[in-house]
C-alpha cells in the first residue's frame, strides 16, 4: 500500500518554482526598468516568459495535480445541462418580477411603520 503525504516533495520542485518565482518577478522588474521601450515588446516578453514560467511549474508534482484538476473540472463542465435561452429568460423575469414585487411590500411596510412611528412620536407625517 503506496500512501502520499504532504511533506513527501522532490527537492527539485523547490527549485524549479524558485526559478517559477525569479522569472516572474523578473517580468515586473524588468516591465518597471524598461519602460521606454515600445508597450508590444515588452507585452509579448511577459507573455513569451510567463509561459515559460508555466510550463515549469507544470513539470511540478503540483503543477501536474493541477493540470489533472483542471482537465477533471472541464469535464464536469461538458456534463452540465446549459438551460436554453427561452429557459434563461423566463428565469430572469421571474427574478425581475419577485423583485420588484418585494420592493413594493417593503415600501409599504417603509411607509406604514414611518406613519405609525410618527404618529406615536408625534412627529409630523
Amino acid at each position: 500500500m503506496s500512501e502520499k503525504t504532504e511533506n513527501s516533495s522532490n527537492p527539485l520542485d523547490m527549485l524549479k518554482w524558485l526559478v517559477v518565482f525569479a522569472l516572474l518577478v523578473g517580468v515586473i522588474t524588468a516591465n518597471y526598468m524598461y519602460g521606454e521601450i515600445s508597450v508590444l515588446y515588452r507585452a509579448i516578453a511577459a507573455v513569451v516568459i510567463v509561459v515559460v514560467a508555466g510550463f515549469i511549474a507544470s513539470t511540478t508534482e503540483k503543477g501536474s495535480a493541477f493540470i489533472t484538476f483542471a482537465k477533471e473540472s472541464r469535464m464536469e463542465v461538458r456534463k452540465v445541462v446549459w438551460p436554453t435561452r427561452q429557459e434563461t429568460n423566463q428565469t430572469t423575469l421571474i427574478v425581475m418580477v419577485a423583485t420588484l414585487v418585494m420592493a413594493l411590500i417593503l415600501w409599504g411596510l417603509d411607509g406604514i411603520i414611518v406613519r405609525v412611528v410618527g404618529f406615536i412620536t408625534g412627529i409630523g407625517a
